[in-house]
């Protein structure tokens, strides 16, 4: 019932009477999940794209992969953990540096969304539009993520020493071709912080739609709340 009730409100024109699912036109649906997207994706490069954006928030922060963890272990019990923890906020600041890149992108993908895609996101599941976006920009940011890792972890030295080492342990098949790479690890990480926080803004409005400023929101996420 509820998927039936989701693809009216895509595809109903108006009526008059009450203001519920079959009330609101596909144009207002389709721009009020456009305004969702949009905030959503804005707030959290917002948040991400800012100084210890990754660093101090425990959802996003980038560790040493799994696979070095044990050598950093190794690094703090004979006093090397400064060094360690050099490598861990230079890759965070890199991420951090990366992330503003994303916004024109992103708010690209919305404007070129489809009513199709419209009508797959919000018949879809809770992060049905972090998908989306995942799908449609996913390739492109990690494109323009890389060359701004890559110039924040030179400056700071450190990814020398980092692909030294995690090279040496990928000698025994202990850790995988990408997290090997200072680079290419710190710019999945970003990503994949970066999805989670927009999956985060997307649960957010899905769950409190009336706490939404947009007026539109309001009334398109309410009446589909009220289902």
């Amino acid at each position: 019932m509820r998927c039936v009730l989701l693809l009216s409100l895509l595809l109903a024109t108006e009526v008059s009477g009450a203001v519920d699912l079959s009330a609101i036109s596909k144009t207002d649906a389709t721009s009020a999940l456009r305004n969702a997207l949009t905030q959503g994706a804005v707030k959290a490069v917002s948040e991400l794209g800012k100084s210890d954006g990754f660093l101090l928030n425990p959802e996003v922060k980038i560790p040493l992969p799994p696979q070095l963890q044990n050598v950093e272990r190794l690094m703090r019990r004979f006093g090397l953990g400064s060094m360690a923890d050099e490598l861990i906020t230079t890759m965070n600041r890199a991420a951090e540096a990366a992330v503003p890149e994303a916004k024109t992108l992103l708010v690209g993908a919305v404007k070129s969304m489809t009513v199709a895609d419209a009508k797959s996101i919000l018949t879809g599941g809770d992060d049905s539009a972090t998908q989306y976006f995942r799908s449609k920009t996913q390739t492109a940011l990690a494109q323009k993520f890389k060359p701004i890792v890559a110039q924040a972890t030179s400056k700071a030295g450190v990814a020398q020493s980092y692909d030294a080492l995690a090279g040496k342990v990928a000698q025994f098949g202990l850790i995988d071709a990408q997290s090997a790479n200072l680079d290419d690890y710190v710019t999945a990480q970003a990503l994949d912080g970066l999805y989670k926080m927009i999956a985060k803004e997307e649960l957010a409005i899905r769950s409190d739609p009336l706490g939404q400023s947009s007026k539109l929101l309001q009334r398109v996420f309410g009446a589909m709340a009220g289902q």
